[in-house]
């Protein structure tokens, strides 16, 4: 990869970010988390915790568990020193006797206690379900076991939500929408397997996925990737088919920057573009803002947190493999706007919302956010310690 362009003060610059947010995630949000996160009766992880940094008692969404096992697997590269293996076995037990059905999928909702609210099973849901059996195969050193639960899940995923025309539907249960988000995190998990897996399926499932994001998700009136559409492949009827969301465009072009590798074609343009979009027409007064419409007017000016860690992810990715100092620059931005959200009164918590007066939201930190931060900040650090040059 391409170390440079970024000179003496861009290096100087995401090393000091870099060391300031790992700090912040290895001795206050790790511990906090850790500490409140998790559920003492049952090893399960919470919904979110309050600006106190207590846990709240809400319904828990199933995408919560596989992110925080995904997480806490990546803590020891991090340098944090707290039972991972613990917390990712725990968590792992409760996710898959709390939310596995029957037939191998898992539901959407629990109580806190863990009994069901809502059964049905989301090709979201099975997506991260899939990433966390890869963290954890890490975490537990326990690849053969977790992959051979994946391989089967895989195939439920094949089963119960595939399509004549390629394209999974959004629920088991229904044959509504399509939608590009949860292929977007099929493809996260599809590509941590192919490089751990030893099943070759895994590479295909990329391809697959990599080629409906580029043939179906990809509208073709602005190069944006939409959020629904129907069946036909058109944009789905009123808002939905409308809405364009940066933090989307960002989380694409990383994706399509990491599966470039096992396609056929390059995929380096594309995600040029989306990180273009994102960047220019989505990031209003230092954030990527959560939605645009399809003329690339802003729908809702807030900005949540997840949508700045996207794009450092993309830029920093995008930087690493162009060598392009506006990449760099974009990383810098990104990784700087990151440090008002973490001004909280109570250290390993976030607001979870900009307003766009540059004003945080008093609201509660969801649990969910910090897969985001931890792969944002592993992106960092990665890029970080890898050797700059001034040359291009």
């Amino acid at each position: 990869m391409h170390a440079g362009a970024a000179g003496p003060g861009a290096r100087s610059e995401l090393t000091r970010l870099r060391t300031h947010l790992v700090g912040w995630l290895t001795q206050s949000a790790y511990p906090r988390w850790a500490e409140q996160g998790v559920d003492p009766r049952n090893g399960g992880f919470v919904e979110a915790l309050d600006q106190n940094g207590g846990a709240l008692v809400a319904p828990r969404r199933a995408r919560v568990h596989p992110r925080q096992i995904y997480a806490f697997a990546a803590a020891p590269r991090f340098g944090w020193p707290g039972d991972v293996v613990r917390i990712v076995d725990a968590g792992l037990r409760y996710f898959t006797s709390y939310y596995r059905r029957a037939d191998g999928l898992f539901r959407t909702l629990a109580d806190h206690a863990g009994a069901s609210l809502d059964d049905r099973a989301l090709l979201y849901d099975q997506a991260f379900a899939l990433l966390g059996l890869a963290a954890a195969s890490r975490a537990l050193d326990a690849r053969a076991e977790c992959e051979r639960r994946a391989l089967e899940l895989r195939a439920q995923i094949e089963r119960r939500f595939g399509t004549s025309d390629g394209v999974f539907r959004s629920c088991a249960e229904s044959d509504g929408d399509r939608e590009s988000n949860p292929h977007m995190h099929l493809l996260e998990a599809c590509l941590g397997w192919a490089e751990i897996g030893a099943d070759g399926g895994w590479a295909d499932w990329v391809r697959r996925l990599i080629h409906l994001g580029l043939n179906r998700f990809i509208r073709a009136d602005n190069g944006a990737i939409g959020e629904a559409f129907l069946p036909s492949g058109q944009p789905a009827d009123g808002l939905p088919g409308r809405l364009i969301e940066p933090g989307h465009q960002f989380e694409w072009a990383w994706l399509l920057l990491r599966g470039e590798a096992l396609y056929p074609v390059s995929l380096r343009e594309t995600a040029r573009r989306l990180i273009a979009i994102g960047n220019e027409a989505g990031v209003r007064n230092q954030v990527a803002v959560n939605a645009m419409l399809e003329d690339f007017s802003i729908h809702d000016p807030n900005a949540r947190l997840w949508p700045q860690t996207e794009r450092l992810k993309a830029a920093l990715l995008a930087a690493r493999l162009t060598g392009e100092a506006h990449y760099w620059r974009m990383a810098q931005a990104a990784a700087s706007s990151f440090l008002p959200y973490l001004r909280t009164a109570v250290a390993g918590v976030w607001f979870d919302v900009q307003l766009p007066s540059g004003e945080m939201l008093d609201s509660p930190a969801p649990a969910s956010t910090l897969y985001h931060l931890v792969g944002a900040l592993a992106e960092l650090d990665q890029a970080v310690a890898e050797p700059f040059s001034a040359q291009r």
